[in-house]
């Protein structure tokens, strides 16, 4: 056969492959709306049930009333029914409240602090083939309030992203004999990690991320690993597991990959939230941001869920402005006081300024640019977003 017709071949596969894709996505959005139906349908009931059984308790008796062994069930089984609600809607009731956290953790501007001192950040990723990436989480980071960023990357990649912005300190070892080495040179400098970014799946990439993983983890720096870095998390759980200032950013392709390698099984796509609490739960409460139409944070105890108004316009490198300005926040977060976070876990007030700065980047760019929107685009909107929503 042909190099043209295997072209075509592929290309014929890949259209099937993504038409399949929505298909079951719209499959998916319908049945989430059946189950909200339903679910609200059963709320009616209990709470029509609950009134009767109030209403029984209310009127005065001569005798002691006794209630039936259903009417016990039914109220056991309302409050069962209200406390998984409760958990689910707590980042909707306390929205509001989380903005405040954010902008607590945000360091003031000032003369008397150092070049560094708002944020050294590193990005992990960057081959042949993905430059964008790793410079849209490095630039993202900067325009975020970071001081510094760095890409360690390989040689290959390293000219040209260097050749997009003076602004980003590159390093082209990532694919060296010791580039494992060579990076870990730069830990103790470092604030805060994203690895994945135009990583690649080349087996010897992955393995360098692996141990850098590692030893980051033994200094306590807030990783996040999103794209690329999932694949290599879906593989070997165990290289974030458990580790309390992880966070994972899938989308729904990558969060369905992880959930199935944790729990070898496929993953009810019918509710989101209950399979993202399931998820960070094997991971060992690892933070877990779940982007989607709206964006789902849990560490398994609590739940956020970010509604920020965005718009329908999905660009490549959306992810990439949300990991790195993630590394930012996770930084800032960390490094502040209980008391500005007000007892919540940093990574959860960290994930949500970071997605609510995302969504408001992409409506902003959306208003003025349409369907031509794209991930330059919103990264120009970052600094009136980021007023907008945490300084004004």
């Amino acid at each position: 056969m042909s190099l043209d017709k295997l072209m075509e071949k592929f290309l014929e596969q890949s259209m099937e492959a993504e038409d399949n894709f929505y298909r079951l996505e719209e499959q998916r959005l319908q049945a989430e709306d059946k189950r909200r139906e339903e679910e609200h349908s059963r709320e009616l009931q209990m709470l029509q049930m609950l009134g009767q059984i109030f209403n029984g308790i209310s009127t005065p008796s001569p005798a002691p009333q006794q209630y039936s062994k259903s009417s016990k069930a039914i109220l056991q089984l309302y409050v069962e029914q209200t406390d998984i609600l409760r958990s689910f809607s707590l980042g909707t009731a306390r929205m509001d409240s989380v903005i405040p956290l954010v902008r607590k953790t945000i360091p003031p501007l000032t003369s008397k602090k150092h070049k560094g001192q708002d944020g050294r950040i590193g990005i992990i990723g960057g081959c042949q083939e993905y430059t964008g990436a790793p410079f849209f989480a490095a630039i993202s980071a900067l325009k975020v309030g970071a001081d510094l960023s760095h890409v360690f990357c390989t040689k290959d990649a390293a000219p040209v992203i260097k050749s997009y912005s003076p602004e980003l300190i590159v390093h082209p070892v990532l694919d060296g004999p010791n580039a494992v080495e060579e990076i870990e040179k730069w830990l103790p400098r470092l604030h805060s990690l994203v690895v994945g970014p135009g990583l690649g799946r080349e087996e010897m990439l992955l393995k360098n991320a692996k141990e850098i993983i590692e030893r980051a983890k033994l200094r306590g720096i807030p990783i996040i690993i999103d794209a690329d870095g999932l694949w290599l998390v879906a593989k070997e759980p165990s290289v974030i597991q458990g580790y309390q200032r992880g966070i994972l950013t899938p989308n729904f392709m990558e969060f369905t990959r992880l959930y199935e390698a944790m729990h070898h099984e496929p993953l009810d796509s019918t509710d989101h939230k209950r399979s993202a609490q399931q998820l960070s739960i094997a991971m060992g409460h690892l933070t877990l941001v779940l982007k989607g139409e709206e964006d789902i944070i849990t560490d398994g105890k609590n739940m956020l869920t970010c509604s920020q108004e965005g718009s329908g316009r999905r660009c490549g490198g959306q992810g990439d402005l949300l990991s790195g300005s993630l590394d930012s926040c996770a930084h800032w977060a960390f490094s502040s006081s209980p008391d500005a976070t007000k007892g919540m876990n940093p990574s959860l007030v960290a994930a949500f300024g970071a997605t609510s700065l995302t969504r408001q980047c992409n409506r902003q760019a959306f208003h003025k640019h349409s369907r031509s929107t794209t991930t330059s685009d919103m990264i120009q909107e970052i600094s009136s977003a980021f007023k907008k929503l945490f300084e004004s």
